[in-house]
């Protein structure tokens, strides 16, 4: 995926930079103009939320991204938080509206989820499609469910970290990459890691330390890269990990935090032989990847409730709270779709995204 380009929100004059952002971004993306109406609007009414319900001062901003064939938009803000199931419902408001605005855009949306704690403001996610929103069937569900956030350093147009993840039948490859430093150099690193992956023959990936050190050599044209790499498995409860360098991993759940170690080394640069490592996957536990733009010692354990949201959401509250700002910036969650092996139960989950529950 490309950067996210992130809009602050801490004035209304604000909100009409976004707006002309977002729908520009989904012509690009091949919307139709009344597509990209949509699109357009949601932003305006999530923009105009953040300054009548948070205002200056609370890290309010606006993301948006290409996602695929569509686009992606979140609203983040350390506010004062919001009862969310309320406001989605028509009708209501604490500021005087109409109270039509957060479930419009759900409606617009493909996909919506958000998370909201008291003095600890709220993540929206949503994403948008070409075509009309509609939801998940079960039959559509994948096995697992990723979201990534890349945010480029202050002051540059690209960033220089990347994630990307391919599929071999039952088995899924996920690779994040950090070039060294920022800025295009650091991004070419980073993207011939990821390109490397879509390109490689199934046996190249057969493992991530074979995926890794094949790809090493490929990079010595390079600035470098640290990266790590795990191997998913469609119905397995671990994981295989290799990294070489400062991309984090942890395994979360509301009972568990664990560190997933990387060797020291620098794909392209000096690595020594790497190593393969089986984790066990706990039951309702998320994988968190993320770059050094990330500061290493955070917690999840003051909003309970967040890891039942969806990845981008968690993705969006750690990159919110955690971000360096002096770097770029990656955070890519996991969750394993466990639902989409037992029927009824995804019809169960579409139903509440379509409601909004966090």
């Amino acid at each position: 995926m490309r950067a996210h380009r992130r809009l602050p929100i801490d004035d209304i004059s604000q909100v009409g930079e976004a707006r002309r952002a977002a729908q520009a971004l989904a012509l690009e993306q091949s919307f139709d103009e009344e597509a990209a109406g949509r699109v357009a609007l949601a932003v305006t009414e999530l923009g105009t939320n953040l300054v009548r319900h948070v205002g200056p001062g609370r890290q309010a901003a606006l993301l948006l991204a290409p996602d695929g064939d569509g686009v992606q938009v979140l609203s983040l803000d350390q506010g004062g938080g919001m009862d969310l199931a309320r406001c989605l419902q028509d009708g209501y408001s604490t500021a005087g509206s109409s109270g039509t605005g957060l479930g419009a855009i759900r409606r617009m949306a493909e996909r919506f989820n958000g998370f909201s704690a008291p003095g600890r403001g709220t993540v929206l996610a949503t994403r948008f499609s070409p075509g009309m929103a509609h939801a998940w069937s079960s039959s559509q569900a994948p096995a697992f469910d990723i979201a990534g956030l890349n945010l480029a350093a202050p002051g540059e147009e690209v960033c220089g970290d990347a994630w990307a993840c391919r599929r071999d039948s039952e088995r899924w490859t996920l690779v994040v990459a950090d070039g060294l430093g920022h800025g295009p150099d650091a991004a070419r690193a980073a993207d011939r890691l990821t390109a490397l992956l879509a390109q490689a023959t199934p046996a190249a990936v057969n493992t991530p330390a074979t995926f890794l050190e094949r790809s090493h050599d490929e990079l010595r044209s390079t600035r470098g890269a640290a990266a790590t790499a795990v191997t998913l498995t469609e119905g397995g409860d671990r994981l295989l990990l290799s990294g070489a360098g400062n991309v984090t991993g942890r395994l979360i759940s509301g009972v568990s935090d664990r560190t997933l170690l990387s060797q020291h080394g620098t794909l392209g640069l000096q690595i020594r032989r790497l190593q393969d490592v089986v984790y066990d996957w706990p039951a309702h536990a998320v994988l968190v990847l993320h770059s050094d733009g990330i500061v290493s010692r955070w917690s999840l354990q003051d909003t309970p409730g967040l890891l039942q949201s969806e990845p981008a959401v968690i993705a969006g509250w750690i990159l919110r709270d955690h971000l360096r700002g002096r770097d770029d910036a990656t955070v890519v969650v996991v969750r394993r779709n466990e639902a989409a092996a037992i029927p009824g139960a995804q019809e169960h989950q579409d139903n509440q995204r379509t409601q909004g529950t966090p």
